[in-house]
């Protein structure tokens, strides 16, 4: 199986409108720059998007929604986005807010075939209303549903041609356990490298989870910056 791609258009073009997608990173860390620019390109749209955060106004997911491509968000943290607080308020945007911990977790599960779990976040919120709740050991929990997704979509450091990938520093964050729970996962790269070169004890994600490879272009990798009001 022959899993590279030449570029980010064609590892995504089979994407349609109506698909959920799973996209990593964290904040601006690690986000799969080049997968993104795609999607505004190709003006799919309808989408369910997971992700730890929306971006921001001009830059990753935040550029969808500028588009309009989004009709749901997943996500833990949309602090920094004005066009998503926009659609939000006007009822434009579909969102699930879930704390952070239980969106990583259910990525994992989802990925790993669990179907749900009991946990204790969220217990006497709003994150709570319509959910099963149970006692343990005296400790109230809600069930929480494990996340697949159409696609996933991540960014690594490092790559080979048989699909295995290093993530560096905090760029791993929420990449490992979306690569795990996408009925196909597409990997951008900085570094595409033949097999058998990635020392295996380095390796993040195998190569089993991971369909479609390709080496990225022109990374800004960007970072958020403190913001404060002028008054």
């Amino acid at each position: 199986m022959n899993k590279v791609y030449p570029n980010a258009e064609k590892a995504t073009e089979d994407i349609k409108d109506g698909m959920t997608l799973m996209l990593g990173g964290f904040g601006l860390c690690g986000i799969p720059e080049n997968c993104i620019a795609a999607l505004v390109k190709s003006k799919v749209s309808g989408l369910t998007c997971i992700s730890n955060n929306a971006g921001v106004d001009d830059f990753g997911i935040g550029l969808m929604l500028q588009q309009k491509q989004v009709k749901k968000m997943i996500s833990s943290y949309v602090g920094e986005n004005d066009e998503f607080e926009r659609q939000l308020l006007s009822g434009e945007l579909e969102v699930d807010l879930i704390p952070q911990g239980t969106l990583a977790e259910r990525c994992r599960a989802g990925g790993a075939g669990i179907p749900a779990f009991f946990t204790p976040a969220g217990y006497g919120t709003e994150v709570a209303q319509g959910k099963e709740v149970r006692e343990f050991n005296g400790k109230k929990y809600i069930l929480e549903s494990g996340l697949v997704a159409d696609f996933a979509i991540v960014k690594a450091w490092k790559g080979d041609t048989h699909g295995n990938l290093i993530f560096k520093g905090t760029a791993r964050n929420f990449n490992p356990m979306m690569a795990m729970a996408g009925k196909i996962t597409i990997a951008e790269v900085e570094e595409l490298v033949p097999a058998g070169e990635l020392y295996p004890n380095f390796i993040h994600t195998p190569g089993i989870f991971v369909q479609r490879i390709f080496q990225g272009v022109n990374y800004e990798k960007r970072i958020e910056k403190r913001t404060v009001s002028e008054a």
